[in-house]
C-alpha cells in the first residue's frame, strides 16, 4: 500500500465483501441482520436490509421441503440458530460440555479411574452438570427436536500430554505424576480417529452412556413438567455393525424407563446412529432394524471412504484441484460422487427396512449450497449446519425445491420418523 511496510503486530483490516484492505483498525459492527435477530439491538421496522432478507426466508419457508437445523452445543447457540429460522438441533456434541470449569477434573478422574466403582463415582459427578446443560438446551428449542451425540472423541483428548500440565494434575488430584504418564501412555494411539472412540467407548465402559442417556431423560423430565414439549434424538456415534447399535441402545432404553418411573412422567424419544463409516452405509438396511433416525457424519464419512485425513489434506488438496483430480475440496463440499453414493446407498437400504426412518446430515456440509441440494435430491429429511450458517442453507434448500420443480424430476419423499413409529422390524423398547 503506497510502499508502505507492515510488520507483525500492525493492524489491517479487510472488506470481505469488496476484496478492499486498508491500513490500520477499522472499526466494526455486526450486521443489521445480526442486530435484530441475535443482539436484538435493533428494532428489524426501521432496518431496509433486514427486511429484505424476512421477505427472502419467507421465500424460502414456502417451497422449502428440507429442514434446516443447527449443530449447538450451548442455549445461546441454540437461540441464535432459531432466531436464523432453524427447525431444531441436528448435533449436540456432549464432549464439548466436559471442558467447561471444573468439569474437566471430573472427566479426568474417571479416565483415570482403575475400577467400575471409582468410574461411576466420577461420572455422577458429571451428571448434575450434563443435566443442567440439557435443561437450558431443551427449554431454548421450545418444543423443536434436538439430536443429542454420545461421546465421540477418544479419552487421551481430556488429558494432558505435556509434563508440566501433567505434574499440576498430579498436584490437583492428588496421585503420582507416573499415575497420569502412564495413562496417557495406555491411551496413546497411531491413529485416534479409527480408534477407541464413538460407541466403543460405550460398548466398553457402559456406564459413561448410561450416565449420558440418564442427564438427558432427567433433563427432558424437567422441561416436560414445566410445560415445555421436548423431543430428544439419542445418537449413537461411529457405528458400522448393527450389534454395537444394539448394545448402546440396550442401555438408552433401560435408563429411560427407569427415569420415566422415577420421575412419573412419559417421555417420548428416538434413538438413532450416526453413518460415518462405510460399513455402516453398506449395512443400513441391518442397522436400520434398530436405527430409528440416521444422521450422516459426512466430516468422518469424507475421511474414511477417501482415506483422507481432513486435518492434513491441505497439504496437497490445493494440487489435486489445479490438477483437476477434483473440483473443490471434499471437506467443504459433499463429494457426490463417491461419499455422496454411500450415502444413497444407506438412504434406500435404509428405507427398504424402515420407510418412514428420518435422514439427516450433521456435518459441516450442511451449510454448503452444492451439498445442501445434493441431499434435496437423495430425499434427506434435513440438513444441520452451524447457526450463522443457517440462512445460507435455508436458501439453497428452496434454490433446489425450486430447481427440482422446474425440471419436473420426481421428488424423493421425504421422511420424518414419529417417536417410537411402527415400521418393518421396529427397535423395541426395553
Amino acid at each position: 500500500m503506497n510502499g508502505q511496510t507492515w510488520k507483525e503486530g500492525d493492524y489491517l483490516s479487510i472488506n470481505g465483501t469488496l476484496g478492499n484492505v486498508y491500513g490500520g483498525e477499522i472499526k466494526t459492527a455486526a450486521s443489521e441482520i445480526v442486530q435484530v435477530l441475535v443482539e436484538k439491538s435493533l428494532d428489524g421496522k426501521s432496518s431496509e436490509t433486514y427486511g429484505m432478507f424476512k421477505t427472502l426466508m419467507d421465500w424460502c419457508s414456502k417451497v422449502t421441503r428440507l429442514q434446516v437445523r443447527t449443530n449447538a452445543d450451548t442455549p445461546e447457540q441454540t437461540e441464535n440458530a432459531l432466531a436464523f429460522g432453524a427447525t431444531g438441533i441436528g448435533l449436540t456434541r456432549t464432549e464439548h460440555m466436559f471442558f467447561e470449569g471444573n468439569r474437566i477434573d471430573a472427566m479426568r478422574e474417571m479416565i483415570l479411574a482403575d475400577n467400575l466403582a471409582d468410574r461411576k463415582k466420577a461420572l455422577a459427578k458429571l451428571l448434575p452438570y450434563q443435566k443442567e446443560d440439557f435443561v437450558g438446551i431443551f427449554k431454548a428449542l421450545k418444543g423443536y427436536p434436538a439430536t443429542i451425540r454420545f461421546l465421540d472423541p477418544p479419552l487421551h483428548e481430556f488429558l494432558p500430554h505435556e509434563e508440566p500440565a501433567q505434574k499440576d494434575l498430579a498436584a490437583k488430584m492428588g496421585v503420582p505424576v507416573e499415575k497420569i504418564q502412564q495413562r496417557v501412555k495406555e491411551l496413546h494411539e497411531f491413529n485416534p480417529m479409527l480408534g477407541f472412540r464413538g460407541c466403543r467407548l460405550g460398548i466398553v465402559y457402559p456406564e459413561i452412556s448410561e450416565m449420558q442417556a440418564r442427564a438427558v431423560f432427567e433433563a427432558a423430565a424437567e422441561v416436560q413438567k414445566a410445560g415445555i414439549k421436548v423431543k430428544p434424538e439419542v445418537m449413537i456415534p461411529l457405528v458400522g455393525f448393527k450389534r454395537e447399535l444394539d448394545l448402546q441402545v440396550e442401555v438408552v432404553h433401560r435408563v429411560a424407563q427407569e427415569v420415566m418411573a422415577e420421575q412419573k412422567v412419559k417421555l417420548t424419544y428416538l434413538v438413532g446412529t450416526m453413518i460415518e463409516v462405510p460399513r455402516g452405509a453398506l449395512t443400513a438396511d441391518e442397522i436400520a432394524q434398530t436405527a430409528e433416525f440416521f444422521s450422516f457424519g459426512t466430516n468422518d464419512l469424507t475421511q474414511t471412504a477417501l482415506g483422507m485425513s481432513r486435518d492434513d489434506s491441505g497439504t496437497f488438496i490445493p494440487a489435486y484441484t489445479e490438477a483437476e483430480i477434483i473440483k473443490k475440496n471434499p471437506f467443504a463440499s459433499i463429494d457426490q460422487t463417491g461419499v455422496g453414493q454411500l450415502m444413497r446407498i444407506a438412504v434406500e437400504k435404509g428405507r427398504s427396512t424402515r420407510p418412514d426412518i428420518k435422514l439427516g446430515i450433521c456435518g459441516e456440509h450442511g451449510g454448503d449450497p452444492d451439498s445442501v441440494k445434493f441431499c434435496h435430491k437423495v430425499g434427506l429429511s434435513y440438513v444441520s449446519c452451524s447457526p450463522f450458517r443457517v440462512p445460507v442453507a435455508r436458501l439453497a434448500a428452496a434454490q433446489a425445491a425450486l430447481e427440482e420443480e422446474a425440471t419436473a424430476k420426481p421428488r424423493p419423499a421425504a421422511y420424518s420418523a414419529s417417536p417410537r413409529s411402527a415400521a418393518k422390524k421396529p427397535a423395541k423398547k426395553k
